[in-house]
């Protein structure tokens, strides 16, 4: 499971002053931080970047503490941003002050934010099967390939109480700049283990509960079935669907009744659709 680190310094008096200036779009942190759009550089150095004061509080909160922030001097006046970048040199991290120039580089171009955490990447192990609550549902996602769904879902996991992610095989990647925006900050909150599909299916064998699928050529309607806990929820990607391999080792084969012309949802909506229905019984007001 996740590592969970809180920030254990204890308070210094900080101020914005103390930040490392940077108007150069030549400097080396600028290009290093950039860099990491690419997948291939957060793949070698296991880093990643977050966007925005909500969601950087969303990484506080749930005990991620950023390597570097990165922020701008008039988006630094906000409160919110003054308090995050002042909690970042009191516990020593790197705190750069950058030009709108430089920010605009580092930032979305859509809806850019004022302030930027680069933080490290956590995996999680699989859970033993043999330990997992009765309570427990995770979901499974076999080579999802929109990094904005990926996000959505993520999203998704975090606001119905599963217990997280395992991608299998070929996935997009759930660090990218695009899916971790779109978690809205559940990025920090919901544990994500990576496994090719051999280590699953053996894996999957010691399973104690139910292996849902959702498969277009299921035969039971997602809000009738009596599902067996714990809950495995398979998805398959956004085109081809589930692989025959996993469709195989599934204990049932669930479908969401439609009447339009269209067969098939959004894989982020018929996600949540089938999350909120078996995590029903335990959601409350």
């Amino acid at each position: 499971m996740r590592d969970v680190r809180r920030p254990g310094s204890r308070p210094q008096p900080a101020s914005l002053s103390q930040a490392k200036p940077i108007s150069s779009l030549q400097n080396n942190r600028v290009k290093a931080i950039r860099a990491l759009e690419m997948r291939k550089v957060r793949r070698a150095t296991g880093l990643f970047v977050a966007e925005g004061a909500s969601v950087l509080i969303s990484a506080r909160e749930a005990g991620w503490q950023p390597q570097t922030v990165i922020f701008e001097p008039n988006g630094g006046e906000s409160p919110t941003v003054r308090t995050l970048v002042n909690g970042a040199l009191r516990e020593g991290t790197e705190v750069l002050e950058v030009t709108a120039s430089v920010l605009a580089k580092l930032a979305s171009k859509d809806n850019p934010q004022a302030v930027l955490g680069v933080f490290q990447q956590r995996w999680a192990d699989a859970p033993s099967p043999a330990g997992v609550d009765v309570k427990d549902v995770w979901l499974v996602l076999e080579e999802v390939r929109d990094p904005g769904n990926l996000g959505t879902i993520l999203r998704t996991v975090d606001a119905v109480g599963a217990s997280g992610v395992i991608l299998i095989g070929n996935c997009c990647d759930p660090y990218s700049r695009e899916c971790v925006r779109a978690t809205m900050g559940s990025i920090f909150a919901v544990p994500i283990v990576r496994m090719s599909r051999d280590d699953f299916l053996m894996w999957r064998a010691d399973w104690p509960g139910d292996v849902v699928g959702l498969h277009l050529k299921g035969a039971e309607d997602f809000r009738t079935a009596q599902y067996e806990p714990p809950v495995l929820v398979v998805m398959g990607s956004e085109g081809p669907g589930l692989s025959e391999e996993l469709t195989a080792v599934c204990s049932r084969r669930i479908k969401i009744p439609m009447s339009g012309q269209l067969d098939s949802l959004n894989l982020a909506v018929a996600t949540a659709l089938t999350l909120y229905q078996i995590r029903s019984p335990h959601l409350s007001l």
